[in-house]
């Protein structure tokens, strides 16, 4: 049994299904890499299997443990072109640190436990009866009536999903912020480990059923110590697995139930509802239309769609919601407002019915209700005399920001790569004026850029303090300073504790203001458990170029809350300089340009067949740009679509490795002195080295600290990394690039990969070109693709007077 994960291809509007290609844009949304397509109808197989082939894990595609299971790569081989300069989103959980010390993944990790024991609080407050709704009649009435009978334990009735009815909006819930890390708490994902008892058990069910029997840690880890009774009486719970796919959950019912397995068995509806709602989420989803969701379940075989939703909601294993549809000219009605029925005679207001997982709504609405508060607990007067002194000392969009940080709690600021330096001019500002400011980034690469922009940006400011203003008042007592080596951290290791200033008391970060780094890349669980970490008082800044690949995991909520018009927007008047530049500019609006490359900053090398590429990028990297810029190896990545296929990373850094750091690769293929991506958490991905191997596991240096990955972690944690996909890349810049579009790769191609994967160039940029005229038609034709959210109208309900 093969246990690849199943991802998602976009093949029409809204409408969900299963199946990958292991190209960027699938394979690596297995893991939590999505990339925002809809969930497709195409059923093609992802190659990796386990934890799934994935690019916003990174390192995160282990293979099945006793599983094949290969699939069609999307990337083999590749098709000829002329070329010009114009045709120029599973790891495994948690980190590894050093032994006997709590890692930087490991305290990440706790504190997300921390969030969901919150959550777990949060909905037993849920359970007060409705008091809205008494005037409710019809559709309305019909929807209240399946809340009340899922609250109560039984089924909603037969006629809740056969129309869309209207709104109601929860009841306010009060904001908990995570608190600290306790030091050396052991690991979420360690202590959490399956007794040997349940695996032993689980192995026994799984032998009968005749699935891999290498399986039954994880499934013991995914059903917890009851995992054997709970598979011999609902063998479909299989699904709950990473990498398991619904045929496989077939077969191993059919084995198990023998005549008594039936298509229509309501175990096996359930089970497909919430597995259909887990690979959206892979693509980017944190909910799915009701229609949509019927239409993928029947696909699957699945007979009554909507009572077998209706199952998985009765069960408490999704939730349902109604969100008023914004119609031109006429604002989304909020929820309670709807639910209310309006006055006597008003025209209806259109709603569309979601299904999604506890954990994303969840997510989503505490995120709505973090980000009010930042905004509501700004004190009115906060000395704008010192704010207007910093501004004036700025120009241009730096001058822009920093005043409208001076009047507003949540800013979003939008730009490129040379924009970068206007949120460094507000740290240094802020720091100037005495604040405790934090800036924040995806990656270790992206803290180590923006701190040398900090400091050219402190340096040109002068002194620390300004004499001629009144100074602010000290921290409160027991608060720390925010050192200049604390005002640059990761997002992983600011909420990990592991960077920054710590937490206070009541367990908000210890900071007046917070500037947020490639905020696309939050996803809307991260994004909650940030913004609830923001203390009441304090300024928060989301900063980040929109047109880039969105977050390895559901949500897109830099974009929802760009469209959602709820704060002030600065938008960069700083354009990146030369023709990369001027390149990665045109794409980013939709146009590829020809440009002028005096300094050989852009070279197209056309190739006919996946051969060919391999041999050009090999040669490019050994030869050609150290020789013509003296850019030597080591300051070059190679970005391709996928993982798999002929011109995949798997290729492409097996052909490297036999050039840069040749050896037998006896320790799970890895070698001393090779290069890697090492992946802590899904949609995490760190570079570094391997520096030795033992029995302890493979040792790492990554991002300046040592790591070691316990041997049976390493398949599905490292990769080696001279070769990587967009989604790796992001948060990252090199002094080149050569990105590699074999012509096969033309499903994975769209704009928002394009300009992730040439915008990762300092000095050069070379495209092995295979894919003739799909490039220009992907940058002008192809957008993001959509992802079902529901902060947008969150935001506007808890956020009114600011839209």
């Amino acid at each position: 049994m093969s246990t690849e994960p199943e991802t998602t291809e976009n093949s029409g509007p809204a409408v969900p299904d299963t199946g990958a290609k292991d190209t960027e844009e699938t394979a690596d949304t297995a893991a939590g890499a999505g990339t925002g397509a809809d969930v497709g109808a195409a059923d093609a197989e992802a190659e990796d299997a386990g934890a799934g082939s994935t690019d916003g894990s990174g390192a995160g595609a282990g293979h099945d443990a006793g599983a094949g299971g290969t699939g069609a790569g999307a990337e083999a081989g590749s098709g000829g072109a002329g070329g010009t300069a114009e045709a120029g989103a599973g790891a495994g959980e948690g980190g590894d640190g050093a032994a006997g010390e709590l890692s930087e993944a490991e305290a990440e990790l706790l504190a997300q436990r921390i969030e969901r024991e919150r959550i777990e609080r949060r909905k037993a407050e849920k359970k007060s009866p409705i008091e809205a709704g008494t005037k409710l009649s019809g559709k309305a009435a019909d929807l209240l009536a399946a809340v009340r009978a899922v609250e109560s334990g039984q089924k909603p009735p037969e006629t809740v999903f056969s129309e869309p009815p209207a709104p109601r909006r929860p009841a306010p819930e009060p904001v908990r912020r995570p608190q600290p890390v306790p030091a050396g708490t052991a690991p979420g994902a360690d202590a959490q480990a399956p007794s040997a008892e349940s695996v032993a058990a689980v192995r026994e069910v799984l032998a009968a059923g005749g699935a891999p029997e290498s399986l039954a840690a994880q499934t013991a880890g995914a059903l917890g110590d009851g995992a054997a009774p709970t598979l011999r009486e609902d063998p479909w719970q299989l699904l709950r697995v990473p990498g398991v796919r619904p045929e496989q959950a077939d077969t191993f019912a059919r084995a198990l139930l023998g005549p008594d397995c039936a298509p229509d068995d309501e175990r096996r509806g359930r089970a497909m509802t919430v597995w259909l709602l887990e690979q959206a989420a892979l693509a980017g989803h944190t909910a799915l239309e009701m229609p949509a969701l019927a239409a993928a379940l029947d696909r699957r075989g699945v007979p009554g769609a909507e009572e077998a939703v209706r199952g998985a909601i009765a069960e408490g294993d999704a939730l349902v919601f109604q969100d008023a549809l914004e119609e031109p000219g006429h604002p989304a009605t909020p929820p309670a407002a709807a639910a209310e029925g309006g006055e006597e005679g008003e025209e209806e207001r259109p709603v569309r019915v979601l299904v999604g997982l506890e954990r994303y709504a969840l997510a989503e609405e505490s995120l709505a209700d973090a980000l009010a508060r930042v905004v509501n607990s700004l004190p009115k007067d906060d000395a704008p005399a010192r704010w207007e002194q910093a501004a004036s000392g700025a120009s241009g969009s730096a001058a822009d920001l920093i005043r409208a940080v001076a009047g507003h709690a949540l800013v979003l600021h939008t730009g490129g790569e040379a924009a970068r330096a206007e949120p460094a001019a507000l740290l240094a500002a802020a720091r100037a004026l005495g604040l405790r400011a934090v800036a924040a980034c995806h990656a270790p690469d992206g803290r180590r850029r923006f701190a040398g922009l900090l400091g050219a940006a402190e340096s040109a400011a002068g002194p620390v303090r300004s004499a001629e203003v009144e100074a602010p008042a000290a921290a409160p007592a027991g608060v720390p300073e925010v050192t200049a080596a604390d005002a640059v951290v990761t997002v992983s290791g600011l909420l990990s504790g592991a960077e920054g200033p710590g937490r206070d008391a009541d367990g908000a970060l210890a900071l007046d203001l917070l500037v947020v780094l490639d905020a696309p890349q939050l996803d809307v669980e991260t994004a909650a458990l940030l913004v609830e970490s923001v203390p009441d008082g304090a300024r928060l800044v989301l900063s980040g170029d929109p047109a880039v690949l969105w977050s390895a995991g559901p949500g897109r909520v830099f974009a929802d809350l760009l469209a959602a018009r709820v704060c002030p927007q600065v938008a960069s008047r700083t354009p990146d300089p030369g023709p990369l530049g001027e390149l990665v500019s045109g794409i980013g609006v939709g146009e590829l340009h020809q440009v002028e490359a005096p300094g050989k900053e852009l070279v197209i090398v056309p190739v006919r067949d996946a051969g060919e590429a391999v041999h050009r990028t090999v040669q490019l990297v050994m030869d050609s740009v150290p020789r013509a810029l003296g850019i030597p190896a080591e300051q070059t990545v190679v970005i391709t679509p996928g993982h798999g296929g002929a011109v995949g990373t798997r290729v492409l850094n097996s052909a490297l490795k036999e050039r840069l750091n040749p050896g037998p690769g006896r320790f799970g293929g890895f070698d001393p002195g090779d290069r890697i991506v090492w992946s802590p958490a899904p949609g995490r991905t760190v570079p570094g080295r391997v520096v030795k191997a033992d029995a302890e596991g493979l040792h790492l240096s990554c991002a300046g600290a040592p790591v070691v990955v316990p041997r049976e972690r390493v398949e599905q944690r490292v990769r080696h990394g001279w070769a990587l996909t967009a989604h790796q890349a992001v948060g990252a810049r090199w002094p080149a690039a050569v990105v590699v579009l074999p012509g096969d790769a033309v499903k994975a191609l769209d704009r928002p990969w394009v300009y992730t994967a040439f915008g990762r160039a300092d000095r050069h940029l070379s495209v092995v070109h295979g894919v003739e005229q799909a490039l220009p038609r992907a940058v002008a034709e192809i957008p993001a693709k959509p992802r079902t959210t529901r902060l947008p109208l969150l935001l506007r309900t808890q956020m009114p007077t600011a839209a």
